[in-house]
């Protein structure tokens, strides 16, 4: 006698609606859990449950005082439904990309804070892209790093703005904006009062300082050899709030502090020797999903930045 299948007849959209619900109750770790993103209460989702595993024939989940726990089963189905969604996903995303209007989530994450200037080339970027593919929902917003890295990857966003600090496999970057970064203190800083030349390197090794937070490039490497770093801020803002308070020095790009500057809040250290530059870099998936948008994206990007495709980006003639 042959074997009996686990759903002995073509998926329907019921099937597929059940799986969901399972899906979502696996994500949320129960039942009750699952109730407000399902919006619909514990004992229908028990009796949705209940039939997805009549129709499968299979024990899924075990629910009771010792709370929710997938079976064996549960597991292999549960892992087999991400498996589903994710290629009706990317079906989905590659017939919109065969059309010529875009549709769907254009997503932009960035690293960093934006200051007023890359805010208003970031807005041309968005300006230029509504302008051609008005019906798409754009959505910008900032990452950690590592997670900008990863929802590249994994086709969840289509651009990561980034320092350039590493290059992984599967990304492609191209250097947009370039800036110099300077070793600054502040008003509270007992070195603000100092002249560069009152200011020895001993001093500088010995004085608490801040670390980026990310593996920089060799030459912001070699300068952070020099300092002693006690803190630690990837952030800009964060970075600037460390310094502001007259504990520690650290680096900082120019157009960050250029209103400190000005009201002498905060100075630059040996600005002829404590700098290096800052590159920020448009990063895009290899081979992403959504082709069409990472292309229309990339356009933007060099229309506004002034670029070449692959080219890099002109360093910001910028002096302390």
């Amino acid at each position: 006698m042959s074997k009996q299948s686990i759903i002995p007849k073509a998926i329907t959209e019921y099937d597929l609606r059940l799986l969901r619900i399972f899906r979502t109750v696996v994500e949320n770790g129960g039942f009750a859990a699952a109730e407000n993103e399902l919006g619909v209460t514990r004992s229908t989702i028990s009796v949705h449950m209940s039939n997805l595993e009549s129709r499968m024939k299979l024990k899924l989940c075990s629910r009771g005082r010792g709370g929710f726990a997938l079976t064996e089963a549960g597991q292999a189905v549960y892992h087999a439904c991400i498996e589903l969604f994710d290629s009706l996903n990317d079906f989905s995303m590659f017939v919109n990309n065969l059309g010529e209007e875009l549709i769907g989530e254009l997503v932009i994450l960035c690293a960093d804070q934006l200051d007023y200037g890359m805010q208003q080339k970031l807005a041309q970027v968005i300006a230029y892209i509504h302008e051609r593919q008005p019906q798409l929902h754009l959505i910008l917003d900032g990452e950690a790093l590592h997670q900008i890295e990863k929802s590249l990857l994994q086709d969840k966003a289509h651009v990561g703005l980034l320092p350039s600090y590493q290059q992984i496999q599967g990304l492609n970057y191209q250097t947009i904006f370039s800036e110099p970064i300077y070793l600054c203190c502040s008003a509270k800083h007992p070195y603000f009062h100092l002249s560069d030349k009152e200011i020895s390197a001993e001093m500088l090794a010995k004085t608490p300082s801040i670390h980026p937070g990310v593996d920089i490039d060799p030459e912001g490497r070699e300068q952070l050899k020099r300092l002693n770093l006690s803190a630690k801020a990837y952030q800009f803002d964060t970075r600037k709030t460390l310094i502001l308070s007259g504990c520690y020095i650290g680096y900082l790009p120019l157009s960050y502090i250029q209103e400190e500057l000005k009201q002498q809040e905060i100075k630059i250290i040996h600005g002829d020797e404590a700098c290096y530059q800052f590159n920020l870099s448009m990063v895009v998936k290899q081979s992403a999903r959504e082709s069409a948008k990472v292309e229309l994206l990339t356009q933007a990007f060099n229309e506004v930045f002034g670029l070449e495709p692959g080219s890099e980006s002109k360093k910001a003639a910028a002096t302390p």
